[in-house]
């Protein structure tokens, strides 16, 4: 199985497969004729490929007449920053975020530091399809590209949003695994800001992921090694591009990317009441965090560009999904692992607390969560086939993204990913039992 996946994320392949420099220029092309030229930034994550990646985007948006300006290696969150610190017309992310080092992807981002709307990637992708480019004159092409470092400008957005003297008077001790990618340049300074006390592992950028650069109990043992013989307050692991979150307690539990978006929405909660977005297979337990606040939960599609509309549209306080990712307005509309951090460490800086003890008073519930590679040209025959399943046995259905089904013993959900080929089930229950079943329930009616 070779795929490319193109859709609402960006486009984004296995590097030497499908995903190719012609994709690359390919796209930069069109998303240069898209936005009509202009200002343009660009930024990779540390994995080998981006250097080749980056070069043939340049060469792309160059050829379409944009001015460049090059980031440099560092995390999408700055670059998302930074379009609009720099009046920028838009940017391309080049990072496969959480993907492992045989993949790459282009992330393209609009003029206010948003990821493009639903309508806005359909035009990107017909444009692209179309293969008719704005193209410079030799006259017009830039001779040269720009170079800024968007770092400094990230980390004096996130001292604005926080209370940075509290939790300097915490003096706490935190642990962090960068996963050798685009964090390594911006959580141990940020960090240091706020006054902690730095242990880090896996913080120099060469991009040699030391584990999948994915945030889940499955790749923080390092990480929770770390938090327990450094006798730290908490641990945070990041994916490779600054957009998930995994949080170790002081005690070395490894807790579930699920619960990452709730610990932040506790935290948010306790300073005030508002609405929280979050997508339609993140735990339940939001609810039911959200009800002892006075709260209300809007669920949205699966997807950052979602997060970010419906947090905009209501107003809300937070966002996240259960990932790892976290949007806290005061810094921006887009999922920041180094904004989570921030607003973790002020209410563990408020309460007084340890981070075990807001993981206690949080609902218990138990999830599962199976992936079922399948054939790109199969995937929505797959979910038709579990739909009529459904509908053939009387059981309503919610269709927003994908097919979730409400029973008895707790939720399914099933829709195909939008970074890989594959099929994903999730599960919720009160208990594992339950939700082994409701599993075996889902994958009967898959034929998986």
């Amino acid at each position: 199985m070779k795929p490319l996946k193109i859709g609402i994320t960006g486009v984004r392949g296995i590097v030497g497969e499908t995903f190719t420099p012609e994709v690359s220029v390919g796209f930069a092309q069109a998303f240069a004729t898209y936005l009509d030229s202009g200002r343009i930034l660009i930024c990779r994550d540390t994995r080998s490929s981006g250097p080749m990646v980056r070069s043939a985007v340049v060469a792309g948006l160059l050829a379409a007449g944009c001015e460049v300006i090059d980031l440099g290696v560092c995390p999408t969150p700055s670059l998302q920053l930074a379009v609009t610190w720099l009046k920028a017309d838009g940017g391309i992310a080049v990072t496969a975020g959480h993907n492992p080092s045989p993949w790459n992807a282009l992330k393209f981002v609009r003029g206010d530091g948003l990821y493009l709307d639903p309508q806005q990637a359909e035009e990107l992708l017909d444009i692209y399809h179309q293969g008719e480019f704005a193209k410079a004159t030799w006259n017009k092409i830039q001779p040269a590209i720009q170079h800024q470092d968007p770092i400094e400008h990230h980390i004096e957005s996130l001292k604005q949003a926080f209370d940075v003297q509290k939790i300097k008077r915490r003096h706490l001790r935190v642990a962090v695994d960068c996963c050798s990618g685009a964090c390594s340049l911006l959580i141990p300074r940020w960090l240091a800001e706020l006054g902690c006390e730095v242990l880090a592992i896996n913080d120099d950028p060469n991009g040699i992921f030391p584990h999948r650069p994915e945030p889940t109990p499955a790749t923080m043992a390092q990480l929770s090694a770390l938090v327990k013989a450094g006798h730290a307050d908490i641990g945070f692991g990041h994916d490779a591009d600054g957009e998930r979150l995994g949080i170790v307690t002081e005690l070395g539990a490894r807790l579930s990317e699920e619960l990452t978006v709730a610990v932040a929405a506790h935290i948010r909660f306790d300073q005030g009441p508002g609405t929280i977005v979050t997508n339609v297979c993140t735990t339940g337990a939001i609810e039911q965090i959200a009800a002892r606040y006075g709260s209300s939960v809007v669920r949205s599609p699966v997807g950052q560009t979602y997060i970010s509309g419906a947090m905009f549209e209501h107003g809300a306080v937070l966002g996240g999904e259960g990932s790892g990712g976290v949007t806290v307005p005061q810094v921006h509309l887009t999922h920041d692992s180094a904004a989570a951090v921030g607003l973790i460490l002020e209410g563990l800086a408020r309460s007084g607390e340890p981070v075990s003890e807001i993981v206690r008073q949080l609902p218990i519930l138990f999830m599962l969560k199976h992936n079922i590679a399948v054939e790109p040209n199969h995937l929505y025959s797959v979910l038709q086939d579990f739909r009529l399943a459904i509908e053939g046995e009387q059981l309503s259905c919610d269709l927003t993204d994908g097919i979730k089904v409400d029973l008895p013993e707790g939720w399914v959900h099933v829709r195909a990913s939008n970074t890989e080929s594959m099929i994903r089930v999730i599960v919720e229950a009160e208990n594992e039992s339950n939700a082994r079943g409701l599993l075996d329930w889902a994958r009967d009616r898959l034929n998986k």
